[in-house]
């Protein structure tokens, strides 16, 4: 299993600054985020021919932001955009285009649903020929309103695009806040997960206890190992059900500068985690 790190972290940093840091530090991967360090689908060859030529292994590039915007006009652009940076990917062999799913309050539930499998019926047809696979992350958005991030979720967008091109980006940090089990989860949905998300949650059941679930306070992202999540279970189950294509560590743990604080707190952060992760799987 390879283990990369999510660049978004450094989303203050050139990208070439990045990618040194990624092959000093001893990583295998690298997860792209196009809005901070492709900037425009122009850019993704030479940006992904950059990180080949250091000898890292591109997993993935990751568009943020929601497909379902509310606003009409925008959420016309971004598709368009999304569209473009599709076949661009396409064309750079590189295997995974990451999406967010988003909410749109103007749309029922179903309508959600329905507007997002629309869409990603249209980029399954005009990649068709080049790839690549495509895969949401289950991030629920800061008002906690993302479509297709629980089982449930999941299981209507598959039924909706059946094509096994399309998938997710399987993220266990945001299981463990929303009070789903992440094992159990992994076990039903492992056919269509393209990439595993490196980063786990803590809970301060105290404040919990204090201010209930719609409080403030009571969890927290953190590095892998600093959490809930049982690692050497987790993988071990990863490995059982053939998942062994890259980790992605996604580092948005605030007791090591995230986001955009100390530089070096931050590196040290994606280093103690690709510590922590290697010694792991080789424990397995």
């Amino acid at each position: 299993m390879k283990i990369g790190f999510y660049t978004s972290t450094f989303n203050d940093r050139p990208i070439e600054e990045t990618l040194d840091f990624a092959v000093k530090a001893g990583f295998d991967a690298i997860e792209l985020d196009a809005g901070s360090h492709i900037k425009t689908p122009e850019r993704v060859a030479n940006v992904v021919e950059q990180a080949r030529n250091r000898g890292l292994f591109v997993s993935s590039i990751a568009l943020f932001g929601g497909q379902l915007d509310p606003d009409a006009v925008r959420q016309a652009e971004f598709r368009r955009l999304t569209a473009e940076f599709a076949m661009a990917i396409g064309q750079a062999k590189v295997p995974l285009f990451v999406l967010f799913g988003g909410y749109d309050p103007g749309l029922s539930e179903d309508g959600n649903y329905e507007s997002f499998a629309a869409h990603g019926q249209e980029l399954l047809a005009a990649t068709t020929e080049s790839g690549p696979d495509f895969a949401l992350e289950n991030w629920p958005g800061p008002d906690n309103r993302f479509i297709a991030v629980t089982p449930l979720g999941w299981q209507r967008i598959f039924d909706s695009i059946p094509d096994k091109r399309f998938g997710i980006e399987f993220d266990p940090s945001h299981l463990l806040r929303l009070g789903i089990d992440p094992y159990a989860a992994l076990n039903g949905v492992h056919e269509r997960v393209k990439m595993l998300h490196a980063k786990d949650a803590a809970i301060d059941r105290d404040r919990l206890q204090s201010v209930g679930y719609h409080g403030a306070g009571w969890w927290r992202y953190c590095l892998p190992g600093s959490g809930l999540l049982d690692w050497p279970r987790f993988l071990r189950q990863a490995r059982q059900l053939g998942l062994d294509g890259t980790l992605s560590i996604e580092h948005e743990d605030a007791d090591f500068g995230w986001p955009g604080g100390d530089l070096s707190a931050r590196e040290t952060g994606e280093s103690r985690a690709l510590t922590f992760l290697r010694g792991t799987l080789r424990d397995l």
